[in-house]
């Protein structure tokens, strides 16, 4: 089976893809430029697996994934390399401009230059996947966003996503080079890096602080498992259709309040506060973001009826199976809390957010 080559593996979504893509049998080779929110140990169960390969780069060095491509000839790219976290790219949109839309470019071009070289069952098979968001739609008032929805981002983040998934879109009309391009709703579970909603205020109601909701809570997110979300990813390089975009939901929609409300009674029941207080006691409204959409809702019965993809984990039994994942690997954030799992080099008291929202 042709192997993958992962770009930003060692992120969150990707890592989890690239464990369960080994799981399957597949070769992987993972580039990763271990920014901050890189954690190699969330590849460690796979880090020296047989089939796999870690590589430390950015996409923006064409050189490097051109040589990786000629050395691996994989059979498909899988794109997660992104910077993410929307509170960032209001502080500092130039990061998300550089790997977003210059990378994506680099990204691109490589594949390009690596597909039109290829020929035969090779090239007619080769997939160029491209992992996007629910973002780059904006605020939903009402229904739900489908692949024919206008594009209409709002943050730093999600332009610079949308200006990507064009570009994607162009090198395959343009080009002939065989994209493929997924937009998701909110991913949750295992490995996520502690900004986000669910893993901020899991970790912060365990070390006792605040827990901080942005607004008045009811800002509204479609929330995905990313177990789901990987299969649906895998599904598509089976059997997508290039130049196709594929929209990827849970079916899933809850207030930011609702998600923080039923993660406190989880943890209620999981690990309970010394003097049994709740840890809803525990949260606190803050001002909210500049911009901040106010729903995300999409319409993935494209996926369904096309590809035979549905989701499988409903949202409490995915939102408890994560809990329990922090609980029982204290070591992986902590390691992140302190800094220690990149050197100290974060600073993450300094970079961590004071806000949570999704």
């Amino acid at each position: 089976m042709d192997a993958i080559l992962v770009t930003g593996g060692a992120g969150f979504i990707g890592s989890n893809f690239v464990l369960r893509a080994i799981a399957g049998g597949r070769a992987v080779v993972t580039l990763d430029a271990l920014t901050y929110a890189g954690n190699l140990r969330s590849l460690a169960p796979a880090i020296d697996a047989p089939g796999h390969r870690f590589v430390h780069g950015s996409i923006n060095d064409r050189a490097l994934v051109a040589k990786l491509l000629a050395e691996h000839r994989p059979g498909a790219i899988v794109n997660f390399a992104a910077e993410s976290h929307v509170d960032r790219s209001i502080d500092a949109p130039q990061d998300f401009i550089a790997t977003n839309v210059n990378g994506t470019y680099e990204l691109l071009e490589a594949a390009l230059a690596y597909w039109q070289a290829t020929d035969g069952a090779a090239r007619e098979g080769f997939r160029f996947l491209h992992v996007s968001t629910d973002e780059v739609y904006g605020s939903i008032a009402k229904g739900r966003a489908n692949e024919d929805s206008a594009y209409a981002p709002n943050s730093p983040y999600a332009a610079s996503k949308a200006a990507a998934d064009h570009l994607v879109r162009a090198f395959n009309r343009t080009y002939g080079l065989p994209t493929l391009v997924t937009n998701c709703g909110n991913n949750y579970g295992p490995r996520q890096f502690p900004e986000k909603l669910i893993p901020l205020v899991l970790l912060n109601a365990l070390e006792e602080k605040k827990l901080p909701v942005y607004g008045d809570g009811q800002n509204v997110r479609d929330w995905l498992y990313v177990e789901d979300h990987c299969r649906a990813l895998l599904r598509v390089l089976e059997a997508g259709r290039p130049g196709e975009t594929y929209n990827v939901g849970g079916d899933g929609e809850r207030s930011n309040i609702s998600v923080v409300e039923s993660l406190c009674a989880i943890l209620d029941g999981l690990r309970p506060r010394p003097g049994g207080a709740p840890y809803a006691e525990l949260i606190e409204f803050v001002d909210d973001r500049p911009g901040h959409d106010r729903r995300y809702a999409i319409d993935a019965r494209k996926i369904r009826r096309r590809l035979g993809w549905r989701p499988e984990v409903p949202f409490e039994d995915g939102l408890r199976r994560t809990a329990a994942w922090y609980l029982d690997n204290r070591v992986w954030w902590e390691a992140i809390r302190s800094g220690a799992y990149r050197g100290d080099r974060l600073g993450l008291g300094r970079a961590a957010p004071r806000r949570a929202g999704a």
